[in-house]
């Protein structure tokens, strides 16, 4: 029998930032300020239903779009010789290596009144367009700060296919389109699903990128969430028992993709 110490170190990692953590916020929604049992700010949560459809609709479109952007990226990255391949994935991690602050303020002075695109449209005779605190500059927000997110899960699939495969079906007669949705798709949906999760979960649960580029007008749940513990109307109770019900519609998210990814994968085979 192997000797497991050597995951001793992950399972303690888990045990306190995963576990405790978690059962700290179960605690805490189902009991009131005195420590009693109840259940009344879990009903409660009802009452912000449309902040979180609001949450759930934006991160719903972020990931779309960036699963249509990542898709042809990635397959146009895996499909170049070793040296180009690199420079290209560097290039598309360079920006996460700043500050996630720097990089969204950097688009507060790109989308603002007086910002660059703005700027350069008044030398046209147009604008100045709203761009800023719009729910369209939340997403926008979302994409460039995740799209890395839905490319790697892909490109690390696609590396795998060989060019004889697609090569082999275009001699059968498949056209593009034909090799696009039996080949590649069944073949890169287990990047597909990882990308999903990767990029819907930080979007829907996010308020960095709501509150500055969405204004007070755009509250997400994450927002919502920030207010219970840090805002004026401290409220743990409530905040934990809201975050308990998204850690719960995730996980439902998540368990829909991996089964839609298995279901792919069998009829694939």
């Amino acid at each position: 029998m192997k000797s497991r110490a050597p995951a001793f170190p992950y399972l303690l990692w888990m045990a306190i930032f995963i576990v405790v953590p978690m059962l700290l916020i179960a605690y805490y929604a189902f009991t009131g300020p005195e420590g009693q049992f109840t259940i009344d700010y879990i009903s409660q949560v009802g009452e912000y239903t449309p902040v979180l459809i609001r949450s759930v609709w934006l991160a719903f479109i972020a990931t779309i779009i960036c699963l249509l952007l990542a898709y042809p990226l990635a397959f146009f990255i895996s499909r170049r010789g070793g040296a180009s391949q690199r420079t290209m994935i560097m290039l598309i991690m360079l920006p996460m290596w700043m500050n996630f602050l720097l990089r969204t303020y950097a688009w507060m002075t790109i989308l603002e009144k007086n910002g660059l695109i703005n700027r350069l449209l008044s030398n046209f005779g147009i604008g100045p367009l709203e761009m800023i605190n719009t729910q369209g500059a939340v997403v926008l927000g979302m994409i460039y700060n995740y799209l890395p997110f839905m490319i790697l899960p892909l490109y690390s699939i696609m590396t795998k296919i060989p060019n004889s495969l697609i090569e082999a079906a275009q001699d059968l007669g498949c056209s593009q389109i034909q090799v696009l949705g039996r080949i590649l798709i069944p073949l890169t949906i287990p990047g597909i699903s990882t990308g999903v999760i990767m990029v819907f979960v930080p979007s829907v649960s996010t308020f960095v990128i709501s509150r500055m580029l969405g204004g007070g007008g755009n509250l997400l749940i994450g927002d919502l969430i920030e207010l219970q513990f840090l805002g004026n109307a401290y409220n743990p109770n409530l905040g934990a028992a809201i975050s308990l019900v998204l850690m719960v519609l995730v996980l439902l998210c998540m368990s829909i993709t991996n089964q839609f990814g298995d279901e792919e994968k069998e009829v694939a085979l």
